[in-house]
């Protein structure tokens, strides 16, 4: 099986490379070029956010490796965290595990003026706590029913809440995978909770078209990445959610840097009356010499 449950091959475009089960790869020239030109307008959209006092919410679901944490790293690389905050929470707590389930999740949403990027976010519960036996079926039935009244709420409250689901095939997932299991720089991105969602992908992709029969309502809809190729996937979600929202540029009051001052006698202390961190730029200098 490929693309959450799509067969291998039925998705093949023309320009298709050998071996490579998805669209071609967009050149690296393209994707940077374009990248840039939408990260300027990432920067656009945050200032119309704290200008206007909006409320924004992007949820990144989809499979393991499928590109969801490299895609925020792109988005927020040049916007100010103060405004856009990622959350990306750890399991819950034993108390939290007695609070109404969307509790935990309510507390990090946004303020006027703010961006909150959820690296997984509620539907952990659609999910990985569904295929893995993490709640009852009554906690998974109640969460499908209360989950779109819950999402109704935020959005007529007058935040908009943008969703989008990574699809990656069977295939890509465990090239991924295998690519991090020989880096030691990534390594730290495996858990044995991802190597077990490759046996139990088909219960995944059943656990995902089931929460979106529930879950995918006029208000707040879900938006599908396909993510064989990541440069893609980036480009095509930035520039959705770019145009998913009706921002437009603030124009900021011109800064001009003020004429130092005269000196007034101030002598900086001797160096070594402090604490240095040693020249390690000059030793690789030396050993490069």
């Amino acid at each position: 099986m490929s693309g959450d449950g799509v067969k291998k091959g039925e998705r093949k475009k023309k320009g298709e490379k050998a071996g490579w089960d998805g669209p071609e790869r967009l050149p690296r020239k393209v994707y940077e070029a374009e990248l840039f030109r939408l990260q300027a307008e990432l920067v656009k959209l945050q200032e119309w956010v704290r200008a206007e006092g909006a409320r924004v919410v992007v949820l990144f679901e989809g499979r393991d490796a499928a590109g969801k944490g490299s895609t925020i790293k792109r988005v927020t690389e040049y916007l100010n965290p103060r405004v856009a905050r990622i959350v990306a929470l750890p399991r819950p707590t034993e108390r939290e595990r007695t609070q109404w389930y969307f509790q935990r999740y309510i507390e990090h949403l946004p303020a006027a003026g703010e961006i909150v990027l959820f690296d997984r976010s509620w539907y952990n519960r659609a999910g990985v706590e569904r295929v893995m036996g993490f709640c009852t079926h009554q906690e998974y039935v109640r969460f499908l029913h209360q989950c779109p009244i819950f999402e109704r709420l935020l959005v007529e409250d007058g935040i908009l809440l943008r969703k989008y689901w990574f699809s990656v095939s069977d295939a890509e997932q465990e090239r991924r995978f295998k690519a991090r299991l020989n880096d030691p720089m990534r390594q730290w991105k495996l858990s044995p909770m991802d190597l077990e969602s490759i046996t139990r992908w088909e219960e995944y992709s059943r656990a995902k078209d089931e929460m979106l029969v529930h879950t995918d309502i006029p208000e707040a809809p879900w938006y599908e990445v396909e993510s064989e190729d990541k440069r893609r996937a980036r480009i095509n979600m930035i520039a959705h959610l770019l145009s998913s929202i009706p921002y437009h540029e603030v124009q900021r009051p011109p800064l001009r840097l003020p004429p130092r001052p005269p000196s007034k006698g101030y002598e900086r202390p001797p160096r070594d009356h402090r604490s240095t961190v040693p020249d390690h730029a000059a030793a690789l200098l030396e050993r490069e010499s």
